[in-house]
Order: C-alpha cells, then structure tokens, then sequence
C-alpha cells in the first residue's frame, strides 16, 4: 500500500532498551519493528550476553542476537558508573518507554527505580521484566526460561506419555512475556493519551507462562488433577496426532464432530466409523481414543501420505507435512509471504532474519535494519534525543 500521509504505528516512539538475552529484546523489536525508535543500552565489556552464544554465527554476530534486535541502535553505558548512569538519566528524561530485566533492586541500587524516574520524566511507561515479578517468596530469584518451563508446569505436559518431562524446542516462556510486555507497553501508551502519565508494569515469565498454559491450565482448574502427556495428541480434541501413512509420518488434526464425519465417510470410505456410538461426538473420541486409533492407523498405513494429504485438503480437513525448520524457511509460503529479511551482516556476509509476521494495511512499514554491532549507531541517536 502506498500513501505518503501514512507513517508506521509507533513512529516518534522513544524507547530505551537496558534488556539483554530475549524476553526484553523480544519486545524492544517488536516495538521497533512497528516504527519506535529503540536505543540498546549494553555494557561496555561485552554488551549483550547473547552476542556470545555462538556457534552459529551469521554477519559476524552469534545468530542468536540477531533474532530479536533488528533495526535498534546500540550505545554502551555501563551503569555502575556514575557519568554513565547520569548519561541514562538524560535519556530517561526524553524516553517514552524504558524496558529492563535485571534482578529486582538492581535498578534502585543504581538510583532508576520507577518512583525516582516518574517524578522527572511522568509520561514514562517503565516494564520491569523479571523471572517472578515484584511480589511473593520468588520475587528476589533470576529469571530462566528452562526453569520457569519447569515450575510452571509446561515440561509436565509435554513430551510422550511413558517419557520424561521434556522443554519446549524455543524459549517460549521468554517469547511469551516479551509479547505480553509489548501487549502491555502498546495499552500504557494508549492510556497515556488520555492520562497524561505513564506507569509501571510489573512483567513475570512465570506469571505470563501459566496463562500461556490456556486450555491446560483450564483442564486442571476444571478437574484438580495433573493433566497428563499425550505425546503429539491432544487432550481435548480426538484424532488430532502425528499419523502413520504407508510411507512415512503426517500431521491429522480433526477439530469437530462435522469434520470427523467428512473424514471417515469421504475420506477413509469407513462411514460405519462416524456412525458408531464410540465415537459420534468429539467428547466419546476423548473417551475412547484408543479404541479409534485402533481403527484408523491400518487404514492409514494403506497409502502414502501424499494421497492422505491431498485428499484431506480437498475436503478443506486440516493435516499437513512434518517438516525440519530449514524446510519450512524454504517453504513457497515463506517466499510468497516474504517473510525474511535480508542484510548485510557487519562483515559484509549476508544476514537473514524473520520479518515482523502482521501486516498493517494502514500504515508505512519502517525501514528495517540489521541487528548492530556494539556500540554501533547509539551515539547519532543520543544526539538526536537530547537536540545537540
């Protein structure tokens, strides 16, 4: 869409970014995806600890910290210095967001708490990230995502029923409370219009992973019981599991009673299965899984997947191929949603990253920009901010 009116959501945005590793960067991107400018405050010694984690490595950064801190501008402050910290304040005071995730009473130590920071700067919407939020006996400890899959319950549910408690493949405890810290940034600003000040949120991974856990969590409420693994199956919703074809593994995922009928009666030509008391509804599926896996595996192993597939997708039923990350990233739907960006990395090889996924119609998309290297482009910015 093109309009020269048009400009992106969140341009004249100011956000300082005193995040490292991911779920504060997540939602430092985010907001810089949408057109804020974003300056990243990291330690002089090494900057953000992701910058490290490497092997593999990609434009001369850890791939890592390429994925959540495109188009920010990096500015090395270290904060236990005096002059330093005096430099943040002046940039506190022109900011309309600061988002951090240091241990709780790190930034009071330094003389940033929220208090202090509102009385010079009131518009300041300040998101304090952290593992266990502000209050309760977990308040003073780290955040980790590994740990917080753990405690919140989430490695209990997944993996195989006769398997260990297994984490997730990506740090969705992170992932989760960068989106709900955006989420929450995008409302203070919101009310900020009719206010006039800012606020402060008080962001805990752990918090946002138990109502992350939805459906699950609404299961255990609802019984008072563990909810069980069920491997690549579902706990509601029966035959939604990894199907054996003739020639190898697919993707079934059967939603309601209308479909399974259109399944077994179009599909698999066994319409005596949609019609057998066991399994006329999706709550006798739940009941009697097993038996209806009995039926259904040996039709399926009749014929390769790519007959299943194509003729569930004639039906508009939902099932779909099992692919690695690299075959999805080179899927004909990533390339016609252009869904990757391109760069060139600070040592001139390229870098390829994940575009923001929402399309705003209405508004002018901001130029994207590599993440950057240390210290990279701050300077330029500060100067901008402070009107020298």
């Amino acid at each position: 869409m093109s309009d020269d009116n048009l400009t992106a959501p969140l341009a004249g945005i100011r956000v300082l970014d005193l995040s490292r590793v991911l779920a504060g960067p997540w939602s430092t991107q985010c907001l810089a995806d949408l057109g804020a400018e974003v300056i990243k405050v990291e330690n002089p010694d090494q900057g953000d600890e992701t910058r490290a984690w490497k092997p593999p490595m990609m434009g001369g950064q850890s791939a890592y910290f390429t994925c959540a801190n495109r188009s920010k501008h990096s500015l090395c402050l270290d904060l236990r210095n005096p002059e330093d910290r005096a430099a943040a304040l002046a940039l506190i005071d022109r900011a309309d967001v600061l988002v951090e995730n240091f241990r709780f009473g790190t930034m009071e130590r330094f003389g940033l708490a929220y208090e202090t920071l509102a009385e010079r700067n009131p518009g300041l919407v300040y998101c304090a990230i952290s593992g266990y939020g502000r209050t309760g006996p977990n308040a003073h400890r780290p955040g980790y995502d590994y740990v917080i899959q753990a405690e919140s319950g989430l490695m209990s549910i997944t993996g195989f029923p006769d398997g260990p408690p297994t984490k997730v493949g990506v740090a969705v405890s992170d992932l989760f409370a960068g989106l709900y810290a955006t989420q929450s940034i995008l409302a203070a600003l919101f009310q900020r219009h009719t206010s006039g000040r800012g606020q402060f949120l008080d962001v805990a991974l752990f918090d946002c992973q138990m109502a992350a856990l939805a459906n699950v969590a609404a299961n255990a409420l609802a019984t008072d019981k563990p909810p069980a693994r069920y491997g690549n199956g579902h706990p509601n919703v029966v035959p939604y599991d990894v199907v054996q074809a003739a020639d190898g593994p697919f993707v079934l995922a059967i939603g309601n009673d209308r479909q399974f009928r259109t399944l077994c009666e179009v599909v698999l030509e066994a319409p005596a299965l949609a019609a057998n008391d066991l399994f006329r509804t999706n709550a006798d599926r739940a009941e009697n899984r097993e038996n209806l896996w009995r039926e259904l595996t040996p039709i399926f192993a009749r014929k390769p997947r790519a007959h299943w597939i194509a003729a569930l997708e004639e039906q508009l039923l939902p099932a779909g191929e099992l692919r690695t990350v690299d075959q999805a990233l080179g899927s004909e739907q990533v390339r016609a949603r252009d869904l990757l960006h391109r760069f060139d990395g600070e040592d001139g090889t390229p870098v390829r990253a994940v575009r923001y996924p929402v399309r705003l119609a209405g508004a002018q998309d901001k130029e994207v920009t590599c993440s950057p290297a240390l210290g990279e482009g701050g300077a330029d910015v500060v100067r901008r901010w402070l009107g020298d």
